[in-house]
C-alpha cells in the first residue's frame, strides 16, 4: 500500500545530511508539519538551516526510501512511528532528545509497558552472562519488559532472559532493522521479531556505524524505569548509557564483583557515585518502590565443591592453591578445567584462577 504524505515527507527529512533533531525541530516550528517543509519556499528554509540543507529539502521526496520503506512495511511485523503516533512510546516523549522517527518489528505494544534496562560488557565473564540471564529473567517474570542492545556479551544474554520470561525484551540496535548485527545474532533477532520487538531509529540500510551505539543509548534508557548494570569497564560505553539514564531522571543499579577485575571497575564506580547495589532482582523491585507479581528465585545454588574451602573469589595461581589443598599440580588442573565448563571458576591472565559462583 502507497505510504501517505506526511510518512513520505518523515521518512524524507530523516535521510537528509545535516539535517540533525534540532534543526528539524526549529523547521517544524516554523512550518508546523513535515510536509509543509517541503513545500516551503528556499529562501524561508535558508533561515532555519545551512543552505546545502535547505537546497537537499528543496529537491523534494526521495522516491528510493519511500519504495524501500513500502516494501519494508508489506511484512505485518513491520511499522514505522512517528512522533505524534498513538503507539509512539511515551516514555521517550519525557526525554531531551527524543526521536521523530523509529522503525518497529515486532510486537509494539512493548513500547508501553514499564521496562528495566540492563547493559554491560561485550567481553563479559562466564558469571556475568549468568548473572544478566538470571537477572533479567527474574526481572521479566516480575513484569518488566528488558530493554538492551543486542551487542555480545551481557547484552544478549539479558535479551535471553527477558525472552524466557512474562515480560519479554525490546532491543534498541544502531543500524536499519532490515540488517542484523552483529551478524552471529541473527536467531536471536528472529527470536525478538517474533515474542519481543526491535527498535531503531535509523533508516532502512544504514550500516554498523561506530557513531550510532553511543546515540543509541538514550533510547535504551529512556524506554526504561531504571538501568542495571553488570560488568563494565572503566571505558565501557555501558557507563555512558548510565549517565544518560541518570540525566533522563533514571534508577541506576549496578552489580559488585571482585575488586580485582577489571570488568568490575566501571559497577564500583557507579556504586560510588549513588548507584544503589544490587544482589536480587527484588532490590530493583524495592527501589523502583512498584509491587510486582510473580517474581521467583532465578539463580540456582550449585552443590559446594570441596575445592573452595581453598579457592576463594581472589585469583590464585596454581602453586599457591596446591600448597593450600595439599592436591597435585596435575589434579588441580582437572578439576578447576570441570569447574570452568561449569562457570564456577574463571581463569584469568597470569595463570591465576577464581571462583566466580
Amino acid at each position: 500500500m502507497p505510504l501517505d504524505a506526511t510518512l513520505a515527507s518523515w521518512l524524507t527529512l530523516s535521510q537528509i545530511p545535516g539535517l540533525g533533531n534540532e534543526s528539524l525541530r526549529r523547521l517544524l516550528q516554523a512550518f508546523g508539519s513535515p510536509e509543509n517543509v517541503f513545500l516551503a519556499p528556499i529562501s524561508e528554509l535558508n533561515r532555519i538551516v545551512k543552505p546545502v540543507v535547505a537546497q537537499a529539502i528543496a529537491r523534494g521526496i526521495i522516491e528510493e526510501t519511500v519504495t524501500k520503506t513500502e516494501s519494508w512495511l508489506s511484512d505485518p511485523l513491520n511499522r514505522v512511528l512517528c512522533i505524534g503516533d498513538p503507539d509512539y512510546p511515551q516514555s521517550l516523549l519525557n526525554i531531551a532528545d527524543p526521536p521523530f522517527l523509529l522503525y518497529v518489528k515486532g510486537r509494539i505494544d512493548l513500547l508501553n509497558v514499564p521496562s528495566l534496562a540492563i547493559v554491560g560488557s561485550r567481553n563479559a565473564t562466564p558469571q556475568g552472562l549468568r548473572n544478566a540471564e538470571a537477572f533479567a529473567l527474574a526481572a521479566s517474570e516480575g513484569g518488566l519488559c528488558i530493554v538492551s542492545g543486542m551487542a555480545h556479551g551481557i547484552d544478549t544474554a539479558a535479551h535471553l532472559g527477558g525472552l524466557r520470561g512474562q515480560g519479554s525484551s525490546i532491543a534498541v540496535v544502531g543500524t536499519g532493522l532490515d540488517r542484523v548485527y552483529p551478524s552471529a545474532n541473527r536467531e536471536l533477532a528472529l527470536a525478538l521479531s517474533q515474542n519481543g520487538v526491535l527498535v531503531s531509529e535509523f533508516a532502512l540500510g544504514t550500516p554498523p556505524l561506530p557513531a550510532n551505539f553511543p546515540r543509541r543509548n538514550r533510547i535504551i534508557s529512556g524506554l526504561s524505569l531504571g538501568c542495571l548494570v553488570i560488568e563494565a569497564s572503566l571505558q565501557s560505553g555501558s557507563l555512558i548509557t548510565a549517565r544518560i539514564a541518570i540525566e533522563q531522571g533514571r534508577d541506576v543499579f549496578a552489580i559488585p564483583g571482585s575488586i580485582h577485575s577489571p570488568q568490575s571497575k566501571g559497577c564500583h564506580a557507579l556504586i560510588k557515585q549513588g548507584a544503589k547495589l544490587v544482589e536480587s532482582a527484588q532490590d530493583i523491585f524495592d527501589e523502583l518502590g512498584t509491587v510486582y507479581v510473580g517474581v521467583k528465585s532465578s539463580f540456582p545454588v550449585p552443590s559446594e565443591h570441596p575445592l573452595f574451602a581453598h579457592l576463594h573469589f581472589d585469583p590464585v595461581d596454581l602453586g599457591t592453591l596446591s600448597e593450600r589443598s595439599g592436591l597435585t599440580i596435575s589434579s588441580l588442573s582437572a578439576i578447576l578445567l570441570q569447574l570452568e565448563m561449569e562457570g564456577r571458576v574463571s581463569t584469568l591472565p597470569g595463570g591465576l584462577y577464581q571462583r566466580i559462583v
